[in-house]
């Protein structure tokens, strides 16, 4: 058997118990320790819990330490913290409270039974006065992290909801979190305490790498708060509570950032809320919230289809599809050409179907819908008849019609050279009308072309909504760089940072793969004109941007706020017209070539995309 090392100034200590050979006098041991060390008063004792930290972190699923009564250690140390502040403030007990409600919501992250013990051992109550604010946003992150844990499953939710000021908490911290760490952290670096800092760093960095954590912790504070509300959004007697007006609005914009892509964050609550009936009457009244969502579904990111979903249940609603029929029908069209998007299966037919029901239903209660809409649907439902005619055509006749529609495309090009853009996109409609419906890459440069002219018009909602369709139409899904880039440009002319800067990045992702010499990035260099529109945007769409505003937008010296929060070099950023110059100062020209003609021989390029998530982008900059 190991002995203790009589070097070890700490009797009972932690890492000495955990070296016994012996596994029942180590369990013995270990069963003590948990017992005795919120009541011990020695110094030190930030030592053990971040080593049980660490442990927690690696081994979520080993059950040794839940077995001998971690959890009731943790809650303790948290009690002793919010109620002894003289004992938080000795040594590095300050770190205590922190580490011991992380450890809780690693241990219970993905096992049900482990949940179960938690809650037994008494763990929610004193995580609820966290995340009231009790000690700082460090502990409140920690604390609605291992809540949402619990709230997920079955057996330890309604211990979760007995507390009823946790979904009202978990509101008020979803708004208010940005503002949080912004005024709490961010802004002023010569006021940041010490352990904040180091719990963000790790002691590993200096101001900037503060600033930055805290962008990242501050993301995962609001969406680990979304993800909270979301557990009670499924429970139907908690809508109401959720959907209040003044947060209803505030979800499209609640969003994960560059820091923190992989979360739904307020679309995904907003998707959970339109599943229920009760709760899709409040998002159709709520204002704003339609457009954004058809903003959404317009986009190439991994939340697209959480925002289609909520279109759909809208529209099929009776009770809300009034009130939202004409603005989600242009979005819905454009959409219409998806085949698979991630587990949705014919998500276009579906789309259509969907489109074409609520056209058949119009006139009947309140289901009415405005000349405009019912055009853009009977247009979609003619498309999709052209297209059984033209299976059953010759496929003689289908190359005539390729033919007509190539002649008429390069003379829309040759409009587009001379400068008469809109003879240019008018040559395109009339292509577009003659190519056949199958000819799907044809197509796609059309309305590319079609998006670039009404671009060079200043009619940004004609150009996404064609670059939409390109990029809908195109295989892979959303990955035609050209059409990315045009709406990127189209959203910035409508002031749409965020959808400008998603679309923007994955513009210089895919333009890091294309085998097209006018789109790939020479020596690994993105094109200035792509870098600026990005470098822009990430100012814009900023996290901190709206905090800044409010409190004067005073940033610490070297923070990150010099980077996203204000301009660094006071030059005028250009105009989306303008911004789409190339390198050589001429203005991006349509495609010309008929290399993407569908009748033409396939070029054989495969598929070896790999999803690069928008952190690794920006490290090109």
């Amino acid at each position: 058997m190991d002995k203790v090392s009589p070097d070890c100034p700490y009797p009972g200590c932690f890492f000495c118990v955990m070296k016994e050979g012996n596994p029942s006098k180590r369990r013995a041991s270990i069963l003590k320790f948990f017992r005795e060390l919120p009541s011990q008063d020695d110094d030190g004792q930030v030592l053990p819990i971040s080593g049980l930290w660490n442990t927690a972190m690696a081994h979520p699923n080993d059950p040794e330490f839940i077995e001998l009564g971690i959890f009731e250690c943790m809650a303790a140390l948290i009690w002793k913290g919010l109620k002894n502040r003289r004992w938080l403030s000795h040594d590095q007990n300050i770190y205590i409270p922190y580490y011991a409600a992380h450890i809780i919501g690693s241990y219970t992250m993905n096992m049900e039974e482990f949940a179960e013990s938690a809650v037994h051992a008494g763990v929610i109550s004193p995580l609820v006065e966290l995340l009231r604010g009790r000690l700082t946003w460090v502990e409140q992150r920690v604390a609605v992290r291992a809540l949402g844990h619990l709230a997920t499953y079955t057996n330890t939710f309604p211990a979760v909801a007995s507390h009823g000021e946790i979904l009202e908490l978990s509101i008020q911290l979803a708004i208010s979190s940005l503002e949080i760490v912004y005024t709490h952290f961010y802004q002023y670096a010569d006021r940041r305490l010490r352990y904040h800092c180091d719990l963000l760093t790790r002691g590993m960095g200096g101001v900037e790498m503060e600033s930055r954590k805290a962008e990242e912790w501050a993301s995962q504070l609001q969406c680990w708060s979304l993800q909270l509300i979301n557990c009670f959004a499924f429970k139907p007697e908690f809508i109401p509570t959720i959907c209040k007006p003044e947060f209803l609005v505030k979800l499209p914009g609640m969003w994960g950032g560059l820091v923190n892509e992989n979360s739904p964050a307020g679309i995904g609550l907003l998707r959970t809320i339109c599943h229920h009936k009760l709760g899709r009457g409040p998002v159709a009244s709520c204002p704003g919230i339609i457009e954004a969502l058809c903003n959404i579904a317009r986009s190439s990111d991994d939340w697209q289809c959480m925002a289609i979903d909520c279109l759909l249940w809208l529209i099929q609603d009776p009770s809300t599809c009034h009130k939202v029929i004409d603005k989600a029908v242009p979005a819905l069209v454009d959409l219409a050409e998806i085949t698979n998007l991630g587990d949705h299966k014919r998500l276009g037919d579906t789309i259509v179907n969907v489109l074409q029901e609520c056209l058949q239903s119009q006139g009947t209660g309140r289901n009415t819908i405005s000349n405009h809409a019912k055009e853009l649907i009977e247009e979609l439902l003619n498309s999709k008849q052209r297209l059984k005619w033209e299976k059953k055509m010759p496929k003689e006749d289908l190359h005539i019609k390729q033919a007509a529609a190539l002649v008429v495309k390069l003379e829309g090009n040759s409009l587009f050279s001379s400068g008469n853009i809109a003879g240019a996109a008018s040559k395109y409609s009339e292509a577009l009308s003659l190519c056949p419906m199958r000819s799907k890459k044809e197509r796609v440069v059309l309305y590319s072309n079609r998006a670039q002219c009404y671009l060079l018009l200043q009619q940004p909602m004609a150009a996404i909504s064609d670059a939409t369709r390109a990029v809908c139409l195109h295989n892979p899904l959303n990955r035609h760089a050209k059409s990315l880039w045009r709406r990127a440009q189209a959203y910035d002319m409508l002031g749409l940072a965020k959808e400008s800067l998603l679309d923007a990045i994955l513009f210089i992702n895919e333009c890091s793969q294309t085998n097209d010499p006018d789109l790939s990035l020479r020596q690994n260099k993105v094109p200035d004109y792509a870098e600026r529109l990005v470098k822009k945007q990430m100012r814009a769409a900023w996290l901190f941007r709206e905090a800044a505003i409010k409190h004067g937008g005073v940033h610490g010296e070297g923070d990150a706020g010099d980077i996203y929060g204000q301009e660094s070099d006071g030059s005028e950023w250009e105009t989306a017209s303008e911004s789409d110059m190339g390198n050589d100062g001429r203005v991006e020209m349509v495609d010309d070539d008929d290399d993407d003609s569908e009748w033409n021989n396939e070029d054989g390029r495969k598929d070896k995309y790999d999803k690069t998530t928008l952190k690794g982008a920006i490290l090109y900059f």
